[in-house]
């Protein structure tokens, strides 16, 4: 007879979380507002490519933009120069956002007056991936720098992800990084998955991810 008992805690906390994630979708959904969930690496060039997407975006979309991160509100006052709604999350010291930490953000921004929400998640590729955060669509940034191996090292991010830009394209001769092979790394992983070269400081490829945004949101709404 066993002396003690050993539950699944953590099987229990991701199936909760998911039916939380599901109910914050429906409630998305009759809403009108789309979610996105974007995620990378601290330093991948997150920040610089919100901004670029809200320039391309605010002029046909009201759009509102949560910031998570452990500590400090540096990010929030960068996207506050936007003109975008913006409101600052501190996760107090968890490296991710679940469903519910999601939702209570979603209720401080106030999404009656948006059409396009984006959850800035905290910077790292492993817990984030973890958790639904009742996001419509998951994103994700791959900088240059970073190395077109990063996928094989973390395949769970790459796998849950519908949009993965490639930034910091215009650096691209000064490091080892193969495009082709990261692509070829990535769609084994994730046939569907939509892959956008880009950069967020001149502007390359923005347009593009501008169009993704574009349909699907029309998609959302219909």
């Amino acid at each position: 007879m066993d002396k003690f008992r050993v539950l699944e805690i953590k099987k229990s906390v991701f199936e909760n979380n998911d039916r939380e994630a599901d109910k914050l979708r429906e409630e998305l959904k009759k809403e009108k507002t789309f979610l996105l969930n974007l995620m990378s690496s601290p330093g991948s060039g997150k920040t610089t490519t919100l901004k670029a997407t809200i320039a391309a975006l605010k002029d046909e979309m009201r759009i509102g933009v949560m910031e998570a991160d452990i500590d400090s509100d540096v990010d929030a006052h960068t996207i506050a120069e936007t003109g975008a709604k913006v409101i600052q999350l501190h996760t107090g010291g968890m490296c991710h956002l679940d469903a519910g930490m999601t939702k209570q953000g979603l209720e401080g921004l106030g999404t009656e007056n948006i059409d396009f929400a984006i959850l800035e998640n905290v910077g790292n590729l492993v817990c984030p991936a973890e958790f639904d955060t009742g996001a419509v669509k998951n994103a994700m940034i791959l900088s240059v720098p970073e190395g077109h191996d990063k996928p094989l090292k973390y395949p769970l991010m790459f796998s849950i992800c519908d949009v993965l830009l490639v930034n910091k394209i215009d650096v691209m001769p000064y490091f080892d990084f193969d495009l082709e092979a990261c692509k070829l790394y990535v769609t084994k992983l994730n046939p569907n998955i939509k892959i956008i070269p880009i950069s967020a400081r001149t502007g390359e490829g923005i347009d593009e991810w501008a169009n993704w945004i574009r349909e699907q949101v029309k998609q959302w709404n219909s």
